[in-house]
Order: C-alpha cells, then structure tokens, then sequence
C-alpha cells in the first residue's frame, strides 16, 4: 500500500559511502545491509534488535513512494541497497528488469509463519522473488452518523448524493485513483485498453466537481474533524480515523476492489544476500508481525502473528479481522509494464482538469 510516508535522507554522510561504495568499510567491520522502507512502517528498534541477535548491522533509508524507490534502484541497478520494501507491482517490476534476487526460501524458516494464501499470489506464487509483509483492500471509509444509509458502491463516491458534494476526498496515486474509476465501470483494476483507460480519466474528471479534495495522507483527519464524510482509503488508514471516532466505518465497495500486497525484495546486486535473508526471516517472527498489525493498524499475512492478536483490537477494527480467503477474491495490482505511463498521463490530466 500501500503509500505516500514522509521521505528522509541517509543518516551520516560515512553511512551514504559505505552503502553506495564511495569508502571502504573499515577493516574488521561487522556485516552489514541497507533497508529502504517508508517511514514508520516497522517497530523503531527492529534494526537495533536484529543486530542485537544476528550482529548483523543494518542501515535504514526512507522513500517517500514506491516511484521514488524504483527510480534510484533502476538508475543504479540495485547497487547500495539489500532488501527493500515495495509494494507488489512494483515487485513484479523490478522482477522483470531483473533486479531481484530469487529468494532461497530454506534461508527462511519463519514462512512457515504465513497463511497458505501468502504463498499463493498471483504476482509471484511460491514467494520466488518477494516475501509479502502487509496486505490489505482500499474502499469506503465514512462516517455513519454523517451519511445517510450505508454505502457500498464507487458510484456513491464518484456520483455522489448531493448532501455529500463537497464532503468526499479521492485518493491521487495512480494506480488506486484510476481503481476507483475502473471499477465503477465493471473493468479490471490492471486495465491496459487504451479506450477503457480515457473512459475512466473522463469518469474521474467528470468526478473531481464534487469532491472537497484529493487527499492521499489526511482524508482520515478530515473525517474525525467532519470536514469529509466519505472518503477513498486504504484500510489501516481507515483504521487511523476509527480509532479516533468509532462512528468511522470501512467498507469494501459491492463491485470490488484491489488487493494490495506490500513486499520485501532482496536486490540482485546485494553482496550481502545471506543477511538479506535473515533480516527477511527475522522481520516474519511473531512479535514483529503482532507490532505491525497493532500499531500500524494493517493487516499482515503472518498467520501466527495474526492469531496473537488480541481480540479486542480486531473488534475495535473490523476490517483487521478480513479473512485471508476473502482478500483474495479481490483483484491483486500486477505491474503494468509500458501500460503504467498511460495511467500516469490519465491522472495528470485528471488533476489538471478544471
């Protein structure tokens, strides 16, 4: 998802040579590896503790998007960073470009962690060249007290009853914003017709009139404050405003939605491949996937990690508890391939339009 965290810059101009090669390591220096990940998006001490319990050091750079990433990975070919969370098209991508190394999953003891449909994703059965690490839907997030009846189509945020003109927020990503039009359409969230394509930009332009906002990181905030009553959302970021007001509820629209997979690959040019896989397996143990499911609020495919949760918070936060099965009837984001600079001169016209 996953998403747009704030961005960041390497900590220490020594880590910057050391993790692009500019200055030799010194001599007798602990192994080492560099992360790229959002902000926020693992407990603030796993590097520490998986050092700690490995000795092996690891570095953590930021991106702000998965663009941001996949533009310095294939500008450099890989080299500098070890494993790198992205989301699963983007996985798929740097895949085919042959930039990700094959996962050795004997190297990996804790997937026997995951849930069988972890193991089964279309982008990448089997886990060859990704391991998942969060996954969720994007939908309805709304206020219940603030609209009236329930709803459960994209048609009633694209095509909105007039009480919520004005009060709707779209998210502005490519791929999710152009989901939301498609969908409401009947067509496929990975659509390539160059046809279906303009019918979805000319639904979302015709759209834009009557939202308050395309918002892809406060639309949460705006439905605590009611400023927005029904906004676009990811689920944990659904879950972030029910946490402040439980009149916020998350739906999955009737025609469907996406499923999103959130991914660690290791990149081919690592030269530190056996710590890669162990900061792979060590990020799959139990009380890492507890942390993340119950302070980011997402789900996550770590089965064991899921089953320790404690049931007041899948209470507290319905869509936690979606069942793996039921996500998978959702349709997965697959990379595009050349398709993708159409999706992105679509929503540049989409938000350039008056």
């Amino acid at each position: 998802m996953k998403r747009n965290w704030a961005t960041s810059i390497w900590a220490g101009t020594v880590a910057v040579g050391l993790a692009f090669g500019l200055v030799a390591a010194p001599a007798g220096a602990a192994e080492k590896i560099v992360i790229s990940n959002w902000d926020g998006y693992m407990p603030a001490d796993l590097l520490e503790n998986f050092t700690k319990e490995t000795g092996i050091e690891a570095e953590l750079a930021l991106h702000a998007t998965n663009e941001e990433i996949m533009g310095k990975v294939t500008a450099g070919g890989g080299k500098g960073y070890d494993v790198l969370f992205v989301s699963s098209p983007f996985a798929e991508a740097l895949h085919k470009l042959g930039l990700a190394a094959s996962i050795e999953a004997a190297k990996i003891p804790n997937t026997a962690n995951l849930y069988p449909e972890a193991m089964q994703l279309a982008y990448d059965p089997g886990n060859s060249f990704s391991m998942p690490y969060a996954w969720g839907t994007t939908g309805l997030c709304y206020r219940s007290d603030l609209v009236q009846g329930d709803p459960d189509s994209w048609k009633d945020l694209l095509a909105p009853a007039d009480a919520l003109k004005g009060k709707t927020t779209l998210l502005s990503t490519d791929r999710w914003l152009m989901a939301a039009g498609f969908l409401s359409l009947g067509y496929s969230v990975n659509e390539t017709d160059d046809a279906k394509i303009k019918q979805a930009r000319d639904v979302l332009i015709a759209a834009k009139k009557d939202i308050l906002a395309f918002d892809d990181t406060t639309f949460y905030s705006k439905l605590v404050s009611g400023e927005a009553s029904l906004v676009h959302a990811w689920d944990g970021w659904c879950n972030y405003g029910i946490g402040e007001n439980a009149d916020i509820k998350y739906v999955v629209p009737s025609e469907g939605t996406d499923l999103w997979v959130d991914t660690m690959v290791i990149t081919k040019a690592s030269q530190n491949k056996d710590a890669a896989h162990k900061f792979i397996d060590y990020v799959l143990k139990v009380d890492v996937g507890t942390w993340v499911a119950s302070n980011i609020l997402y789900k996550v495919p770590n089965k064991a990690a899921m089953d320790a949760l404690d049931p007041a918070l899948i209470a507290q936060f319905p869509n936690l508890g979606m069942a793996p099965a039921d996500m998978l009837k959702q349709e997965q984001l697959r990379d595009l391939g050349a398709t993708q600079k159409a999706y992105t001169k679509a929503v540049t016209e989409i938000l350039a339009s008056k």
